[in-house]
């Protein structure tokens, strides 16, 4: 009699047991805690920018967005081909150009000032097109300084250099049109954070840089 009574107490607690650990296991995780979440997973990250080159802060972002045509997608200052094509292209008189290459300070590169105002969709097409280079892209005080200096006697404030903004939101960014790296600036008294467009320009007078929409017409400086 004893013996069934025992098998029965035994049976029925191994069966109570047996339900705990299902009840334990259906309110634990089925992954460990320390793994990502499904939450985490499908979350995007925070796309990076290129690093080594100046980035555009985010008052700066929304000035620019808040300024009009500026900031629209078709102003990147890319060479787009609407303006001129290379079959129509007529390049600049040689009187209404002047060389820089003569200058015992320009040790690498040739440099030419061009006197017909161009947009700078147009200037870029010129100095590529007529040149075989680009506008132009500075690297130092000194050779900004004798750009500056053969600039400065024409009858115009700013001249198109190869600078310009490219990318969108948190990425945005100035770069060289010719893909050198932009290791030095510039910039005139509160550039390039006080308005203007996505491409940049010297000043004939004191050298310093300025933001400008791209479609103004100015004076350039190709390097060849």
């Amino acid at each position: 009699m004893k013996f069934p009574l025992l098998l029965a107490l035994l049976v029925g607690g191994a069966f109570a047991l047996h339900l705990s650990s299902e009840a334990s296991d259906s309110k634990s995780p089925l992954v460990d805690e320390s793994l990502p979440r499904e939450a985490e997973i499908l979350r995007p990250e925070v796309e990076e920018c290129p690093p080594g080159e100046q980035l555009m802060s985010l008052e700066e972002e929304e000035e620019e967005e808040g300024s009009g045509s500026e900031g629209a997608p078709g102003d990147e200052g890319a060479v787009s081909g609407q303006d001129v094509t290379d079959e129509n292209l007529q390049c600049p008189k040689e009187e209404d150009t002047t060389s820089l290459m003569g200058d015992s300070g320009f040790k690498t590169g040739r440099y030419l000032l061009v006197r017909r105002p161009e947009c700078f969709n147009k200037a870029q097409l010129v100095c590529r097109s007529c040149y075989r280079g680009t506008l132009a892209s500075i690297h130092s005080f000194s050779v900004n300084f004798r750009i500056q200096s053969f600039v400065r006697g024409i009858n115009q404030g700013q001249v198109w250099i190869g600078g310009r903004i490219v990318g969108w939101g948190r990425c945005k960014r100035f770069r060289w049109i010719d893909g050198s790296s932009w290791n030095f600036a510039y910039w005139a008294a509160g550039q390039p954070r006080r308005g203007g467009g996505r491409c940049v320009t010297l000043c004939t007078r004191g050298g310093h840089w300025r933001r400008s929409g791209c479609g103004k017409r100015r004076p350039f400086i190709c390097a060849y």
